[in-house]
């Protein structure tokens, strides 16, 4: 049976209207994106079908595009329409962080880099640049590298921290294995970065890494 032939109060997208895009299942949200099925399956149908392939909406939403292409429903628009719904979600993120007030809470550093930084396939190294209330004056990601690492300068970060007016940084870069443990290149980098900081008074407040779980901060581990 087509969704059109649902009753009303069951479809989803009438659904999302009257009562919120929190009370639908990942498969009806993803038949709201999806908009039309196949022969012989509904959206929602479809959409279940490829959340059992994937695993799980995360999985389907980081596919790459070969693998998401290669499911029936799929293709080279649907996968462009999701990449500019997942960058036009990352930069709603950064501007609530640019209105300067997204270091009121730990746990909102924390969900903004896992949002940012987590799916990610190659490694990345961001900056949050702070003045001297540490309100946020801008982020950037300065780095970016391959599977198992990124070349960091330490002399651009310090050169943009000075021309942001930066008084302390938070740094943060995203392991791709998902394992959020810090190498010995890690600690050196932090250590390395945070005495060059000192020597043009300004601070490092924290370095985490971002894997599949809860950012680990370097500073809560013990510091560098």
């Amino acid at each position: 049976m087509a969704i059109t032939d649902w009753p009303m109060d069951e479809r989803p997208r009438e659904r999302l209207l009257q009562k919120g895009a929190a009370t639908l299942s990942d498969a009806e949200l993803l038949a709201i994106f999806l908009r039309v099925g196949v022969v012989g399956k509904s959206a929602v149908d479809l959409s279940r079908e490829l959340l059992l392939n994937f695993g799980s909406l995360r999985a389907l939403l980081t596919a790459s595009h070969h693998d998401f292409c290669v499911h029936k429903g799929l293709g080279d628009a649907k996968y462009a329409l999701l990449q500019a719904v997942l960058e036009m979600g990352r930069r709603h993120l950064a501007e609530e962080w640019q209105r300067g007030d997204g270091l009121d809470s730990p746990l909102r550093v924390r969900q903004y880099l896992s949002a940012t930084l987590r799916d990610r396939c190659r490694e990345v190294f961001a900056v949050i640049f702070l003045d001297n209330r540490h309100r946020v004056l801008r982020f950037e990601e300065m780095f970016l590298g391959t599977i198992d690492g990124a070349t960091v300068h330490i002399r651009e970060v310090l050169k943009r921290a000075l021309e942001l007016n930066a008084a302390a940084l938070i740094v943060a870069h995203n392991h791709p294995s998902g394992v959020a443990e810090p190498s010995a290149a890690d600690l050196s980098l932090t250590r390395r970065l945070d005495q060059a900081m000192q020597l043009l008074d300004l601070r490092l407040l924290d370095h985490f890494i971002v894997g599949d779980g809860e950012p680990l901060s370097l500073r809560e581990q013990g510091g560098w």
